[in-house]
């Protein structure tokens, strides 16, 4: 009797014993993990290049084919490679599929709008589906320019002199927002002149050849630009305002990449230049260097400005 109920005691004890190890276990099991779930964050925290995901992963960035644009976005891409992505493609398109890819997430970022003026209307469109990251740029213009030479000073004064310009605006992308607001300058100053539409490259083509002839000419154009910097060249006054105040060029970038690339993020906030950076690049590019060219050359001749925009010290 006493020995069945030593041995059932014993039994009792041994069971109480293995429900209490394994308990025993499983809270220190799960101490371990969260413990070495905040080791891991805390590492991801202080040095972001440890997730190596995020630099392995496509950066897929969108431009417009303007002189500035291709400068900028050449730029960003070099910048992006140094700082570790793998895979960085840039992709021409017009103002409206730019906007719309990065609505629809095609596009990762652009560092080529140019608001609130003269891409507003798309702005209104698809601005609530894109994420407007920084001004990358500031005191942007745009307007009618003509050579120094030519004797007129405003928009108005146009009309009266139609023939020296052989009646025309030369323009550049039709659907760009520079054409948009050209078009209403023409309807607000009853312009009898036609605006032609083309490239930037055909433009700045047609003011060269007007140039060195002396010949009249008016065209869209901007600063910054090359031209310039090449050219004696002055805006034509704009009283009623048509082109506005100067816009500035803003990083948009495509909704949740914050959480999706963090640290692709923090550059784009960092990126910001000035006029005298954008046309050192414009010129080189004009002077026979390729953009990729172009922008390696800056980024190497500027490692303290890369640096601060990379993050490091």
């Amino acid at each position: 009797m006493i020995d069945t109920k030593f041995n059932s005691n014993v039994k009792k004890l041994g069971s109480v014993l293995a429900i209490g190890l394994v308990i025993g276990l499983t809270l220190f099991s799960a101490g371990c993990a969260e413990k070495e779930d905040e080791v891991v964050e805390g590492i991801e925290a202080a040095s972001p290049a440890a997730g190596t995901s995020e630099f392995s992963e496509p950066v897929k960035i969108g431009y417009v084919l303007w002189d500035g644009e291709i400068a900028s976005t050449n730029v960003i891409q070099q910048v992006l490679k140094q700082a570790g992505y793998e895979d960085v493609e840039i992709t021409a398109v017009d103002v409206g599929p730019l906007y719309q890819g990065l609505a629809s997430g095609q596009f990762d970022f652009t560092t080529t709008a140019w608001l609130p003026n003269t891409q507003q209307n798309y702005w209104k469109a698809y601005g609530d589906q894109i994420d407007s990251v920084q001004t990358n740029l500031e005191d942007c213009k745009i307007g009618l320019v003509v050579p120094a030479y030519v004797t007129i000073d405003s928009i108005e004064e146009l009309n009266s002199e139609k023939e020296k310009f052989n009646g025309r605006i030369i323009g550049i992308d039709p659907g760009s927002g520079t054409m948009q607001i050209s078009e209403s300058a023409i309807s607000e100053y009853d312009l009898e002149m036609e605006l032609v539409p083309g490239s930037g490259a055909a433009m700045t083509t047609s003011l060269k050849k007007a140039i060195d002839s002396k010949e009249w000419a008016v065209v869209t154009l901007w600063s910054p630009h090359w031209a310039f910097n090449r050219w004696d060249l002055k805006y034509l006054s704009d009283t009623k305002g048509v082109f506005g105040e100067a816009d500035h060029v803003e990083t948009l970038a495509k909704l949740g990449l914050k959480e999706e690339k963090p640290n692709l993020y923090g550059i784009l906030t960092r990126f910001k230049w000035t006029h005298d950076d954008i046309q050192t690049v414009m010129m080189d590019i004009e002077n026979g260097m390729t953009p990729e060219a172009a922008a390696a050359k800056w980024v190497k001749n500027n490692p303290e400005k890369v640096n601060e925009w990379i993050g490091q010290k």
